[in-house]
């Protein structure tokens, strides 16, 4: 990585991610050339925009399931992957990154449920693998997350047995087993069928109100507008325009925004 990683910097009180001028790479092809962004401690912040615009890139790269090829990116004040060490910033151990990712839950659009672990197993198994959890207690927190998301009957379910909704919401639960500090959502509804994403949306907008930080990739543009902290619309690998949800959709500053909203709205 290059830039400005030896560089002074300063990041805001009450900032749960803090990017500046990330950039990643695919061999020659340039996904994100540039993102600024700042994501209060507590809030939710959704990112909107086209097909290719590095969305769920930079969502990987905030889990440190991609290295960054440039510019700075920190969650509560801490590199994921890195510690900074007289100016320069070094790779951590797996420990210490397994560690850090813990702190940061991540749902996927595809589910990503063990197949061949029920959906009260699927909770279980991090607590006790990272966290040292007892399985008494991995099990009884998994199922007050199971009801929270209203699941609690489907417990010994296996995921083929529960629908796409019911999948994700098991999924849901199992990055609250870790108890995050920050939850990351790719796009959590978009391989759903249309009546199964009211579910979906319900727990997290329940989530929301909890005070948990989120950072949403998202196509659904009411949900933003109505739980939304902070809309980011990306475009061409950069931030074309953050601002207040109702505030953005209502008079876009940028042309290539309310573009793309024109479409979507």
């Amino acid at each position: 990585m290059t830039t400005d990683r030896e560089q002074d910097f300063h990041v805001p009180e009450n900032t749960m991610v803090y990017a500046r001028g990330v950039r990643k790479s695919f061999g020659k092809v340039e996904v994100l050339k540039g993102v600024d962004l700042k994501v209060p401690t507590g809030s939710v912040a959704c990112i909107i925009g086209p097909s290719g615009s590095g969305k769920s890139t930079f969502l990987r790269c905030i889990n440190h399931l991609e290295d960054i090829s440039g510019g700075l990116l920190l969650v509560e004040d801490k590199f994921v992957g890195y510690d900074l060490v007289d100016g320069r910033l070094h790779v951590v151990r797996p420990a210490e990154l397994c560690r850090r990712r813990a702190d940061i839950g991540m749902v996927f659009q595809n589910f990503n449920l063990f197949g061949h672990m029920t959906a009260l197993e699927n909770l279980m198994e991090a607590p006790i693998q990272v966290r040292g959890q007892s399985r008494a207690e991995a099990r009884e927190r998994g199922m007050a997350l199971l009801e929270r998301v209203g699941l609690a009957h489907k417990a010994d379910a296996w995921p083929r047995q529960l629908s796409g909704g019911q999948q994700q919401r098991v999924a849901i639960a199992r990055a609250l087993a870790m108890d995050p500090k920050l939850l990351l959502f790719d796009e959590p509804t978009s391989a759903l069928d249309p009546e199964l994403v009211g579910e979906v949306l319900a727990v997290m907008r329940d989530l929301a109100q909890s005070g948990i930080t989120m950072i949403v990739v998202t196509h659904e543009i009411g949900f933003a507008r109505e739980v939304g902290d902070q809309l980011i619309f990306m475009d061409g690998g950069v931030v074309e325009e953050a601002g207040d949800p109702r505030e953005m959709l209502r008079d876009a500053r940028s042309e290539r925004t309310r573009a793309f909203l024109s479409h979507v709205l």
